[in-house]
Formats: structure tokens, C-alpha cells, sequence
């Protein structure tokens, strides 16, 4: 038990102190990133985390595809490329789209109809000697067969989807993915469905571009893959010339032939590169368990990015590039209309999740976006701004220092 004296000075500073603490409290509200808005934001790192773990069980998987009374939705695969290609599909739960893969001519698009609870991903073979059924490539393989089965083998730059994602099955996650490496350039655009609340494009037109000759020159925003109103925040520093050397030498899918004394110089910069040559993921070039993130490193806080996945973060910002990168990498928005992959899209990457988390965040969360957020999806200032920090959070490393030192101050007061 206090002392009465104690007591009775602690009751004529309390008064004081009160006041202290409520101006301590208003500077560290200031201080918080989208408070001048008028309202206080509750991202936080990671967020996508929370919406992938409470996700309901999938059901079994289904050929397909599905009748159109069905609620059929829209799946449509567009080959850009200067050659021709061999889309794979694999299906993971859910009713696919009826086949697991088909040849795709320059410039040609296909569209398939899956269900709406479709888990499952898209990728391209390239350089395939076709026979029949049988289908060999030297990327995208899927055991020879033009009709996939399994997934494609590594590497392989991947379009991965969960129509019927979240706790209810009402949100579609997505992303592109590097986790089994990387062998052409990918764009996933959003196909608008009739009823639904709009999206801005530039929330869910993502890109990956890290293929030389296909790189536009440098810039912060771009319409490419969205438009006029809406424009997207691009990838704003690589060059054609540093995205045909990114990949660790270590990865390269198909090293050029070694010097006559067997030994590769290193670094390789006196080594002539392919024009482009395929890129495996640390995984798939070590098949260690700390690369995989298997055995005692299947955990978040242990099995952490590799060089690889941070050159694949540099390149293409918005690409899922490791084992738990999903956690910063998906997408997530409300459930509903179709979906184009498309293969060898010409542009930049997009900086997507880092520069308008905040609004993605919100779109996660409630199913739609306010009057405000809508207005700064047209603002290029807006959209240009450096958030320091992935997924649309802004660090508050300052705010933080600066209500440590009010509290010091204020313990001197009271």
C-alpha cells in the first residue's frame, strides 16, 4: 500500500499528467502514415497472411469443364510471344477447364471456362517437338505430354489462382509465380464480370518482365495494363541490359558451354551470356532443404529469401519468388469475373503490392473501396510516392523514436 503522502502527490499531478500523456499521444497519431486522410490505418506487414491461413478447405479436383449454369468463369490464355508456345494447365481443386494443356500460335488466344471454385495454375512450354499426344519441351515439361497431368517441371514462370479463397470462398487469390523459376515474361489481367463492384486496374493488373527485348524504357507509372485514369505503378530501374544478367550464374538453366579448361571464370562477367537463358529457382538448383524451405526450415521465421529470390524481388517486385513470399506476394481481391494470362507481355513489372497496399488492404478487408482511395488510384503523385516498405506500409521507425523521446521527456515532467 502506497504511503498517504505518495498518494496526495500523484492526485495533484494528475491533472498535469493527463494533459502530457494526450499530447504525447496526439504527436505519435500524427506521425502514422495516412492520418493527414483522416483516418488511421491498421496495415501491417504481412497482411496477406491472415486472409491465406483462414482460407476453407478446397474440394476435390475436377477435369471439367464446367456447364455454363454452373457459374463458369472465364480463363483466357494469350500468347504474345514471337514463337509459338504450349500453354500448360494444372488443376489443383475445383472444376477445371477440360484440358491441361494446348499449342498457341503468335499473337492467338484461347479461352477456356472453369469453375468458380478453381484452384490451379498456368504456365508456357517453350521450344516443344510435338507428336501426337506427346509434347517435349525443353522448358514447362510436363512428362512429355501435351495434355498435362502434373504440373510442369522447373523452371517455369507460373500463373497460380484460388477463385473460391478466404473463409467464406467469396475472395480469388492470385500471383505470379517464381518459386519454380523462370522462363518467359507473364502479365495476369482482371476481366471485369457485370454486377460486381469495380476494380481499378491498376490494383490487379500485375506483371512480371525480366526478359531481355522485351523491356520498355524506364518509368514509375505506366497505363500498359490498365489505362488513362488509372495508371500503374511499374518497376522504375532496370534496363534491358541488367535483366539479361540477373539471374545468379548458379541458376542459369542452360549455362553457355565452359572454357577449354573446364573452370567458369568468377565472377562471369568474362563469360559471354546467352541473349536469354531460363532461370531456376534456388530450390530447384540446390534441392537443399534451406533452399526448399523443408524439414526444420518449413517455418516463416527461419527459412528466409535466397539471392535468387531477392534478384526476383529487384526484377519483378509483385512476383511470389520463395516458399513463404506468398505472404507478401498475393493478390486478394472479392470473388468474380474472368481472368487473362498472358504470355510474353511487352512493358515493365509492376510495383504493385508495394505501392498501393494500403488500398489493396482495404479491398481485402471490406469488398470495396472508398470515395478517397478511389481518388488517389488517379493520382500519378499519389502513385509515384516511395512507401519505403513492401506491401504499402510505411515504416514507423520515426514516429516510434519520436514517442520514445516524448515519454522521456514527459517522465522528467511528471
Amino acid at each position: 500500500m502506497f504511503p498517504s503522502r505518495q498518494l496526495s502527490h500523484q492526485s495533484s499531478q494528475f491533472g498535469c499528467s493527463m494533459n502530457q500523456l494526450f499530447f504525447i499521444a496526439i504527436t505519435f497519431v500524427s506521425l502514422l502514415p495516412g492520418t493527414r486522410s483522416g483516418s488511421i490505418p491498421v496495415v501491417k506487414r504481412n497482411w496477406q497472411a491472415d486472409f491465406l491461413q483462414s482460407s476453407r478447405r478446397a474440394g476435390p479436383a475436377k477435369r471439367g469443364p464446367p456447364a455454363e449454369w454452373e457459374g463458369r468463369i472465364p480463363l483466357v490464355v494469350t500468347n504474345m510471344c514471337d514463337a509459338t508456345i504450349w500453354p500448360g494447365v494444372a488443376t489443383q481443386a475445383g472444376t477445371g477447364p477440360g484440358t491441361g494443356g494446348f499449342e498457341l500460335e503468335p499473337g492467338k488466344n484461347k479461352t477456356l471456362w472453369v469453375g468458380s471454385d478453381w484452384q490451379g495454375r498456368v504456365w508456357g512450354r517453350t521450344n516443344c517437338t510435338v507428336n501426337g499426344n506427346s509434347c517435349a519441351c525443353k522448358t514447362g515439361d510436363c512428362f512429355s505430354k501435351l495434355d498435362c497431368v502434373f504440373s510442369g517441371a522447373p523452371p517455369a514462370t507460373l500463373a497460380e489462382f484460388n477463385l473460391a479463397g478466404g473463409v467464406s470462398g467469396m475472395q480469388t487469390f492470385y500471383e505470379i509465380s517464381l518459386v519454380d523459376g523462370y522462363n518467359i515474361p507473364m502479365g495476369i489481367n482482371s476481366i471485369p464480370a457485370k454486377n460486381t463492384t469495380y476494380i481499378p486496374p491498376n490494383l490487379t493488373n500485375c506483371a512480371c518482365i525480366a526478359t531481355s527485348g522485351w523491356l520498355y524504357a524506364k518509368a514509375p507509372t505506366g497505363t500498359s495494363y490498365a489505362n488513362s485514369s488509372f495508371p500503374v505503378p511499374l518497376e522504375a530501374n532496370e534496363t534491358n541490359k541488367s535483366v539479361s544478367s540477373w539471374c545468379p550464374w548458379p541458376n542459369l538453366a542452360f549455362p553457355p558451354t565452359k572454357p577449354g579448361d573446364g573452370i567458369y571464370p568468377y565472377p562471369d562477367d568474362n563469360v559471354q551470356r546467352p541473349p536469354f537463358s531460363p532461370c531456376k529457382s534456388a530450390c530447384a538448383a540446390t534441392n537443399s532443404d534451406k533452399d526448399c524451405c523443408v524439414g526444420k526450415y518449413h517455418d516463416p521465421n527461419i527459412c528466409k529469401p535466397s539471392l535468387y529470390s531477392k534478384s526476383v524481388k529487384a526484377v519483378c517486385p509483385d512476383a511470389y519468388s520463395f516458399a513463404f513470399d506468398d505472404q507478401k506476394s498475393t493478390f486478394i481481391i472479392p470473388k468474380g469475373g474472368g481472368w487473362e494470362v498472358v504470355m510474353c507481355p511487352a512493358g515493365r513489372s509492376t510495383n504493385i503490392l508495394r505501392q498501393l497496399g494500403k488500398e489493396l488492404f482495404e479491398l481485402a478487408s471490406g469488398g470495396r473501396l472508398s470515395e478517397l482511395s478511389m481518388k488517389r488510384l488517379r493520382n500519378v503523385t499519389y502513385i509515384e510516392e516511395d512507401r519505403g516498405a513492401a506491401s504499402g506500409v510505411r515504416p514507423l521507425s520515426t514516429a516510434v523514436t519520436a514517442l520514445a523521446v516524448s515519454l522521456v521527456a514527459a517522465s522528467f515532467m511528471l
